[in-house]
Parts: C-alpha cells; sequence; structure tokens
C-alpha cells in the first residue's frame, strides 16, 4: 500500500501538515520545517516509514524542478530599491561566516584533527551544495569515514538554527509592531513599490492576466538559469535569482510571479519534500559514532555565526535581533527563511497590513542572507578548503 505515489506522498505531506498546524498554535515557537524534518527522521528510524518512502512518493522529483522557478520567484519579491538597501545584509551574513570559520577551523581541529574540521565548515557555512563539494573530495582522498559528518551537520543544522533565528526574529517583529503603534515605523518598500506599475500593465495587456502564460514565462526564464548555470561556473540559483530581479526590473514577470499564477503553495511544497529528503540517508549508528565531532561542529559554528553576525550588525547600526537572523540562514538557507518569515509575520501581525509590512520588512534581508551564505559564500568556502586536505 505505502509503494503508491499518493499514498506514500499523503504520508509525508501529514508532516508538513503537523508542523504547520504546530507552528499555527504555538505562534511560530515551534518552525513547521523542524517539525516535519525530525518527525520523517524519527518515523524512519523506528521503521513507520519504509527507507524509500520519498522515492515512491516521487514528489521530490517534482520539487527538484521546482526549485529553479521558486528562486526566480524571490527575485521578484525583491525591486532594486530594496537590493541597494541590503549591502548591509551581505556583510552581516559574511561576518558571521568569517567567525564561524575560524572558530570552527581552530577549535575542532585541536579538539580532533583538521580533516574533520574541513568536514564541517562548509556545509555549516551553507547547504547542499557545499555538502556535495566536501563528501565528492573526502571519498577521492579515501575519508570516508568523515563522508557521513557534512551530511548529518547539514541535516541537523536547522534543528539548531530555525529555532534560535525565530526567536529574534520574533523579538524583532514585537519591535517593528511597537514603533507601528506609536506612528515611527518606516517600510523598507511600500506596496506601490512592489506591486503598483506591473499590475497597471497587467491590467492593459490581456495576455499577462493568462495564469498559464504567467507559470510558462516563469519556467522559460528559470530553464534559462538553468542551461547559464551549466556553461557557466556560477550556480544556477544565481542566474535565477538574478533574471527574477531583472526580469521585474523590465517588466517581464509580475512581483510575486507564482502567487500571481496561483502555484506558489504547490511549489513550496516540492521543495520542503527535496529538503525532508537530506535526512533520508541517516542512520542511527552513523549518527551514534559521529555525534560528537558533529555536536561540537553545530555548537561552535552556531555560536560563531551569531557572534559575527552581532558584531557586525552592531559596527553597522542594525538592530542584533534584525541581523544575527541574517547570518543564521546559513543554517538552514531557502525555503527555511521565507517560512520563518511567514510564520513570524502570521503569528505577530495584529491584523493583515500589520502581517503584511512585517513580512516585508524580513524578508528581504533574509533572503539576501541565506543567498549570501548558502548560496555563494558556503560554496567557495567548502570549494577552496578542501583543496588543503
Amino acid at each position: 500500500m505505502l509503494s503508491n505515489p499518493l499514498i506514500a506522498t499523503v504520508l509525508i505531506f501529514a508532516l508538513i501538515a503537523l508542523g504547520e498546524w504546530l507552528s499555527i498554535i504555538s505562534r511560530a515557537r515551534i518552525p513547521m520545517l523542524l517539525t516535519a524534518m525530525v518527525g520523517f527522521l524519527v518515523l524512519s528510524w523506528t521503521g513507520l516509514f519504509p527507507q524509500d518512502i520519498l522515492e515512491k512518493s516521487q514528489f521530490p522529483a517534482l520539487g527538484a524542478i521546482l526549485i529553479g522557478p521558486a528562486i526566480l520567484h524571490m527575485g521578484t519579491m525583491i525591486p532594486f530599491s530594496l537590493l541597494k538597501s541590503q549591502v548591509k545584509a551581505v556583510l552581516i551574513a559574511l561576518g558571521g561566516l568569517v567567525v564561524s570559520g575560524v572558530f570552527v577551523l581552530s577549535i575542532i581541529s585541536f579538539v580532533f584533527d583538521y580533516p574533520t574540521a574541513v568536514a564541517g565548515v562548509g556545509p555549516i557555512s551553507g547547504g547542499i551544495i557545499a555538502l556535495i563539494i566536501t563528501s565528492e573530495k573526502l571519498a577521492e582522498i579515501g575519508l570516508t569515514s568523515l563522508v557521513v559528518i557534512p551530511a548529518l551537520v547539514v541535516a541537523f543544522q536547522g534543528v539548531i538554527g530555525m529555532p534560535l533565528a525565530l526567536h529574534f526574529m520574533r523579538k524583532y517583529a514585537v519591535k517593528i509592531q511597537e514603533e507601528m503603534e506609536i506612528g515611527t515605523f518606516i517600510p523598507m518598500a511600500t506596496d506601490e513599490e512592489l506591486n503598483g506599475k506591473v499590475d497597471k500593465t497587467v491590467k492593459s495587456n490581456p495576455l499577462k492576466s493568462s495564469m498559464t502564460l504567467k507559470l510558462f514565462f516563469v519556467f522559460v526564464g528559470a530553464a534559462i538559469g538553468v542551461a547559464l548555470g551549466e556553461i557557466t561556473p556560477i550556480h544556477y540559483s544565481l542566474w535565477c535569482l538574478a533574471i527574477g530581479i531583472v526580469g521585474l526590473k523590465l517588466n517581464i514577470f509580475e512581483p510575486k510571479a507564482l502567487e500571481k499564477s496561483n502555484s506558489f503553495t504547490l511549489t513550496m511544497m516540492g521543495i520542503i519534500f527535496v529538503v525532508i529528503g537530506t535526512m533520508a540517508d541517516v542512520t542511527p549508528q552513523q549518527a551514534l559514532d559521529n555525534l560528537p565531532s558533529i555536536i561540537l561542529i553545530l555548537i561552535i559554528g552556531t555560536i560563531g555565526i551569531s557572534l559575527g553576525g552581532f558584531l557586525v550588525s552592531k559596527l553597522l547600526k542594525w538592530h542584533p535581533y534584525k541581523g544575527m537572523p541574517v547570518a543564521l540562514t546559513a543554517l538552514f538557507g531557502f525555503p527555511g527563511d521565507y517560512i520563518l518569515c511567514e510564520e513570524v509575520a502570521r503569528s505577530i501581525g495584529k491584523d493583515k497590513q500589520q502581517e503584511k509590512q512585517i513580512f516585508n520588512e524580513l524578508l528581504a534581508p533574509m533572503l539576501i542572507g541565506g543567498f549570501t551564505t548558502v548560496t555563494v559564500a558556503s560554496v567557495l568556502i567548502a570549494a577552496v578548503l578542501v583543496q588543503t586536505l
């Protein structure tokens, strides 16, 4: 029965739905993605889920296809006026990685050894691509016993990073709310900046009102980004992000392109399935054997990222509750950064207007921070450090 793709999909979807329910009733204190990932791990380890349930589902395959369109969609949510104001977010994110890298390389090398430190420092700085780079190099030079370290660091870093980032984001959201109520809040972008110009164009162009054509344009842009990623040294996610940003500026895409084509929820579900899939090959024995080094890497790395984010936030005169979550995006990236913004805005905002303003204030720096850490910096860090082994 569990081999049926629909039934397998529903079982995993149930974890996501449970996570969403817990997030709502806890006012975002329990992140949805955290519940889904930990629940999947427990059910797989206890045998209640078969090991190949994700393969049976086939939904992760759709999610893998949807990553490019989703990243392009993120680009259509960030007008150039917002990008200009996000230089500080980039610096804060990089500051967190620098301090974290120094801490991990020095302390882990002393307690364990240098290869163990390198096995953890790339993945703790980002995500899947850094994991792949590090694992391939470890296997190539015969350090196969260490391959499990980057996999488990990537698998568990969100368990630490998401609740911590959520804590700081909630505190900052409360601060924003207080400023709204006394009339001192200045939004990063107005609704007119985000929606006005393009919406007028859509009303005058019937072709752009078609949901099918809107979705087609997004997929074409994402396909171009993926193709450019294959023929250039620049990762496809950066191309998709750039195409989304430029396409918004040139009026090719509408703001929030996938939402306008009524496709965003399904896209996010597919990608969450992919994220959950990163836990699929982790066994209890692997976790137990490497637990000391993994725990220490996660603790030291998280402390380093938080401290670096705090120091650079102070230096750049950003509130630490705003800057530290930006640095912590290294521990979960997309779609976790988007989901946390959504959960915090929904739980703190007293009405739809407050919810929208809080969401807009949090989203841009979190997305930029996530792309800085996970998509760019972690890949560079991993690629450089593995060459020193």
